[in-house]
């Protein structure tokens, strides 16, 4: 059957179209999505403003258009964080289902967590055995550690590189100040959960999701997507480590032309590497592999799962 997932995160409201059955993997058929940065349209109360609304609202609109011209039998849509945690977050579900049709679940960050576990999980095998997966997004840092499909230890942080970006580094480029501000605020946060994954024991693989990671290994000499989902890509913590400093240096606009780098993230690029370099650093991660795979081809998975044989 072909599925489609309407993902409605702090960045994008992506669309994301699947061929899928019990027992094979997904295959993608079609992407759409629109940047909306939910995350930056919160007004000082915490919630998503009228004009805001508006915009989602024709967003989803038009990926449900997206979704019926390709034959999607059914739409999974959800939301992360932006929404999750607006104020008037019952307000902007009710008027996204009353003017589209879609009600909008809201994920918790520990199913965000467990979800994209679940997709990496898959991803690797059993063979990888015990697996550390980090995924940071545009309000959220999730991470979880397991054996299984199941995740042992599973947590979600307020370090998303779109929150941070808008809420420590005003300047472009930041104030070094800034930067050293966030450094240790991140840091302070994430060491508060090391101990919770610790105790668990040292994982056999350390994996890595999402657009932050992604571009973040393309500039430290990654292969390019062009080359396919099932190239291996890896992010060392050295290099990692050279990089920060010089992406905290940037300009948007320079970053925005480094290999990989996307003119809409080119401006959290800053934060978001902050949080992985403290990441692989408190949780002692040398290097790590880029998994394809991540909370969208999660949600799809589950709900094979669900389905009869």
């Amino acid at each position: 059957m072909r599925l489609g997932v309407l993902d409605v995160g702090s960045n994008t409201v992506h669309l994301l179209v699947m061929d899928a059955h019990p027992g094979a993997r997904p295959l993608p058929a079609h992407s759409h999505k629109a940047e909306l940065r939910l995350a930056e349209l919160l007004d000082g109360h915490g919630a998503i403003g009228p004009d805001g609304v508006d915009r989602l609202i024709a967003v989803v609109r038009e990926a449900l258009e997206a979704a019926e011209d390709k034959g999607v039998e059914d739409v999974l849509p959800f939301a992360t964080s932006a929404v999750r945690e607006a104020s008037n977050a019952d307000e902007v579900l009710a008027r996204v289902a009353e003017e589209t049709g879609v009600r909008l679940q809201v994920l918790s960050g520990a199913d965000e967590a467990r979800l994209t576990f679940l997709a990496a999980r898959r991803w690797f095998g059993w063979s990888a055995g015990k697996l550390l997966v980090l995924d940071i997004g545009g309000g959220s840092l999730e991470i979880a550690y397991g054996m299984d499909e199941e995740p042992d230890a599973a947590v979600s942080l307020p370090l998303g590189a779109g929150r941070l970006t808008g809420s420590w580094l005003p300047g472009d480029p930041p104030d070094p100040a800034d930067v050293r501000a966030l450094r240790r605020h991140v840091r302070a946060e994430i060491a508060r959960s090391v101990g919770d994954f610790s105790r668990h024991g040292t994982p056999d693989h350390v994996v890595a999701t999402s657009k932050t990671f992604k571009q973040l290994a393309r500039i430290t000499g990654a292969a390019r997507s062009a080359e396919g989902l099932y190239v291996e890509r890896r992010l060392t913590r050295r290099a990692l480590e050279e990089w920060v400093p010089k992406l905290a240096a940037m300009p948007t606009q320079e970053r925005a032309e480094l290999p990989g780098v996307s003119e809409g993230r080119a401006g959290q690029l800053t934060a978001g590497a902050l949080v992985a370099e403290a990441a692989m650093d408190l949780f002692d991660v040398e290097q790590l592999e880029i998994c394809p795979w991540a909370l969208r081809e999660g949600v799809i998975l589950r709900r094979l799962d669900h389905l009869p044989t």
